[in-house]
Parts: structure tokens; C-alpha cells; sequence
């Protein structure tokens, strides 16, 4: 179904391919993993799968690429995704309509099915993804793991032979990641083609027929899943472990009374968040009514330590981020070293790097970037008629911690490059340095490691708590499991207000 014969692929205006000489194939019933570090060509394969490059991409091809048995350059795009179907990274790339059952009607509308069977294909679809209640809800309501889950149902309800899916489990709770696999399993028994690229491995331990390792465009290792078990194998390459212990039963001993009476942080009642989810009180099913709060009554305290927020997919994970930091309308008490803070002033206080990284980048460099944020910081040496200023000497200290923080998350060397440009765990890392260079009480980090390798993972893991012993509270929103055993001194639970389906 998927085939890639000595594939050779160059961007437009770069000196160097992307992808180097890959051969692989997926036949029906297949599932096979690309992974590697962040910014190695995994993605680039996934366009070159669906015919967005060289089609959309442009760049230069040399070798074929065939789904179905038929060359994507022969065909558009659109052709490529009638037999194989993409659920993207960022699932908002790929939407087209405002609630969640018209985008899983949409492509088959457009095909031409029948009413009768778009109907029948859009339930099936949202029952098997856990979504059925959710039809009626704009997807801009819905949190980053439904969104995945839209997108997949989507592709079910197309009826492809084919999936091509770019970290599909980046913003899945445990429990949904479970259950998606078990999906996987289910398409694959009945003959579906599955080409998975994600940096989380321990999933798909019992899915994988073949693991093929990137390097710098290059398949460097391939072969068999417990490969990735042998001494060393994954540090070798930079991946992430493929056996992940579950940490989330640890108690929040982060913050001790007794050493520190004040806390950094302490929320006491937090209401936040509107619900649209579930059905009028006379039961219907077309009648939907606001609920009052998504969060209801969550109190915590945190000191200088790392805490997780954990919690399943839609249960307010974000919603609590985006309300301590004054984004969100909320109810109830939030003090940050023992003053109460409310509104704008929580943005003077806290850190926030939000789980899609795109909405926070609007420089023309990555240098940019940061150097903006550290200038916005630095208090002005002088004022003008024109405004406040810095000396030369102050603009080459902001320059100078500009690129140590881009140093410390190994992006120095994409420096120049526009931040558009980066791979999705690059631009994680280059929205953790701008949160890192505000320098704020309270450091709050919504899946700042859904993108991210496993070395990048780690170095991620090691700031955080770098940034708790130098004197914040770090609030950690997650679903990542390996994130937690390497960084979480204590776990929050987000209880869910809505039965799982």
C-alpha cells in the first residue's frame, strides 16, 4: 500500500536532502514505526507519503513513491489521500469545519457518499474514537487529545485502506493512547496499511511489525520492536524508552507546611471553564446545555518543586493553566507567595508555554524570538522622546542571554532560521526558552514534551527542575508518563466531570 523505492527528497532553496536513499514498504496488515530525533526527516517522509511533497512542498524528488501501487507523481494529492489517509501532528491543519460532526462528514460529502451512509459512517467513526458525545461541539472547544481524535474518527469515516499518522499519541492521556492502540490493532486484523511516526514507543511494543530508525534523513536501524529493548539501544540513537513506568499514583508532597508555611502557590476553589458537554435536562440528545464550570472547586498548593497536572483528555488540564495565568475567566482564589493575585497581574507572575507552540511564535527568527522576550523583561536603561531604550552594553547582555537560552535547548544553530521553519519538537523547545526568559514566580508548561525525543525530553526534564531549585513553582500539565518519572516531585489529579465513552 505504501512503497518508497530509494527516495531522495531536497527542499527548495536548501543545500542538503532531507531524506537520503530510503527504501521501505507497508503492505495490508502491516503497522511500521518510523522514529528518531526531533528534526531527522520523519515528518518530510510523511509528506512524501501523502503527496503533499513534492506536490504542495515542492523540492526536488529522485527515486518513487507509490501508494496503492500507483506513483505519486503521477497523481495530486488528493488523489494520494482517497487510498491513504493523514492525521497530522497538529490536528487543526487538517480541519475544515466548525463542529465535530460536520468535519467527520465532510470528506465524504465531498466524495459523494450518500446521506444515509455519511450518517451511519460518522457514528461508527465516533463511537469507535469515544466521541459520540461530542458531534455537536465546536472542535475549538474541545481540548488538544480530542482534537487527535477527531482527526482519526475523520479518516475512518473516509473509509481509507491507508493511515499515515504523525505522533498520534503526542496529546493522548494513558488511558486513550491504550485504547487507540487497541484501534490500531483493530484496522491492522482487518487489513488496513499503518504507517505510524512517533517519538512514544511503549505503545506500540505489541503493534509493530518493523521499527525504522532515522538519522539525518537517513533509515540508520531497522528491524524487529524488542530491538529497541538491547543495552543502550535507545540512548544510541536519542529515542524514547520502550518500557514506560505509570507514576501518576504519587501523592503531592511537592509543597511541606512545615519547612515553608507560605506557599509559592496555593489555589484554593478554582471554578474555570464553560462545559458544553452532555445533554438538556429533559434528556435530549439535540438539545445541548452549558454546564457551569469544566473545572469545579480544585485546590492545591505547590512550593519550589515540580507538579504535575494530570488528568484525562478534555477534564481541564489547560483550562486550569490558562486561569492561573489570568487567559481564562475563573472563580475562586489564587496567591502566589502568599499575596492574592487576580487578572492581569497573574501575567506578571507566572510563565505559560502553551501546548501548541505556533500560537506563540510571531518573530522572523528564532534568535528573535527570545531576544524579544528577554528585552520585554529588561528594565530600560533611559528614556527619550522616543520611548524607553538600552544602552549598547544592556543590548549585549540580552543578546548574550538570548543565546545561552537557545544553547541550553540545543537550538542554537537554527539561530537564523524563521521559527515557521522548525520541526514540531524544535518549536516546543524555542516556546520552553521564551517562557524561561521571562523569569516568572510560577513556570506553567502545557505538554511541553509532546513533540520532543528522548533526548530532548530529558533536557527538558533537567530545566524544570533547574527552574525549581532556583526559586519557582513549576506546574507541569501532562499525559506524558516518561515526562513524570523523570521530572514530577508531586501529581495533582484534574478530577473529569464527564463519564469517559
Amino acid at each position: 500500500m505504501i512503497e518508497f523505492d530509494r527516495v531522495t527528497y531536497t527542499y527548495p532553496y536548501r543545500p542538503t536532502p532531507s531524506v537520503v536513499d530510503v527504501s521501505f514498504r507497508v503492505r495490508p496488515g502491516e503497522l511500521k514505526v518510523l522514529t528518531g530525533p526531533s528534526g531527522c526527516g520523519k515528518t518530510t517522509m510523511l509528506r512524501l507519503a501523502n503527496g503533499l511533497a513534492p506536490h504542495y512542498w515542492k523540492g526536488k524528488l529522485e527515486g518513487d513513491v507509490r501508494v496503492a501501487g500507483i506513483s505519486n507523481l503521477t497523481r495530486p494529492a488528493s488523489a494520494v489521500a482517497r487510498d491513504a489517509g493523514t492525521l497530522f501532528q497538529d490536528p487543526e491543519e487538517q480541519f475544515f469545519a466548525l463542529t465535530v460532526g460536520d468535519e467527520l462528514a465532510f470528506a465524504p460529502s465531498w466524495a459523494g457518499v450518500p446521506a444515509e451512509e455519511i450518517r451511519r459512517r460518522v457514528r461508527d467513526a465516533a463511537l469507535r474514537l469515544g466521541i459520540a458525545d461530542l458531534l455537536e461541539q465546536p472542535i475549538g472547544a474541545l481540548s488538544e487529545g480530542e482534537k487527535q481524535a477527531v482527526g482519526m474518527a475523520s479518516l475512518l469515516a473516509q473509509g481509507v485502506e491507508a493511515f499515515i499518522l504523525d505522533e498520534p499519541s503526542a496529546n493522548l492521556d494513558p488511558e486513550a493512547t491504550a485504547a487507540f492502540g487497541r484501534l490500531l490493532g483493530e484496522l491492522k486484523r482487518a487489513g488496513a496499511a499503518i504507517l505510524v511516526v512517533d517519538h512514544r514507543l511503549y505503545w506500540l511494543r505489541d503493534l509493530a511489525d518493523e521499527v525504522l530508525v532515522v538519522h539525518a534523513g537517513r533509515i540508520v536501524e531497522r528491524g524487529p520492536f524488542a530491538m529497541l529493548d538491547e543495552p543502550g539501544f535507545p540512548e544510541r540513537w536519542g529515542l524514547r524508552s520502550a518500557r514506560v513506568a505509570d507514576r501518576r499514583t504519587r501523592g503531592n508532597a511537592a509543597y511541606d507546611a512545615s519547612a515553608d508555611p507560605v506557599p509559592l502557590l496555593e489555589v484554593e476553589r478554582l471554578c474555570a471553564g464553560k462545559s458544553l458537554r452532555g445533554a438538556s435536562d429533559d434528556g435530549s440528545a439535540s438539545a445541548r446545555k452549558e454546564k457551569p464550570a469544566l473545572v469545579h472547586n480544585l485546590s492545591f498548593k505547590a512550593g519550589e518543586a515540580v507538579t504535575a497536572l494530570i488528568g484525562r483528555n478534555g477534564s481541564g488540564k489547560t483550562t486550569v493553566a490558562r486561569a492561573l495565568c489570568g487567559l481564562e475567566s475563573a472563580s475562586g482564589t489564587i496567591r502566589v507567595r502568599g499575596v492574592e493575585v487576580e487578572g492581569e497581574k497573574l501575567l506578571e507572575r507566572t510563565g505559560l508555554v502553551l501546548q501548541n507552540a505556533d500560537h506563540q511564535l510571531q518573530m522572523r527568527t528564532v534568535f528573535d524570538e527570545v531576544r524579544s522576550v528577554v528585552a520585554a523583561v529588561t528594565p530600560p536603561d533611559r528614556r527619550s522622546f522616543f520611548g524607553s531604550e538600552h544602552t549598547e552594553e544592556t543590548e549585549r547582555r540580552i543578546a548574550a542571554r538570548a543565546s545561552e537560552l537557545l544553547e541550553e535547548l540545543s537550538l542554537g544553530h537554527l539561530a537564523e532560521r524563521h521559527p515557521q521553519s522548525l520541526s514540531g519538537g524544535e518549536k516546543q523547545r524555542l516556546v520552553v526558552a521564551c517562557a524561561l526568559a521571562r523569569d516568572p514566580d510560577v513556570l506553567i508548561l502545557d505538554e511541553p514534551t509532546s513533540g520532543l525525543d528522548g533526548a530532548n525530553m530529558l533536557r527538558i526534564a533537567r530545566l524544570l527542575k533547574s527552574a525549581a531549585a532556583s526559586g519557582k513553582a513549576v506546574l507541569l500539565v501532562t499525559n506524558d508518563l516518561e515526562l513524570l518519572e523523570h521530572a514530577a516531585d508531586a501529581v495533582v489529579r484534574i478530577p473529569e466531570l464527564r463519564p469517559h465513552v
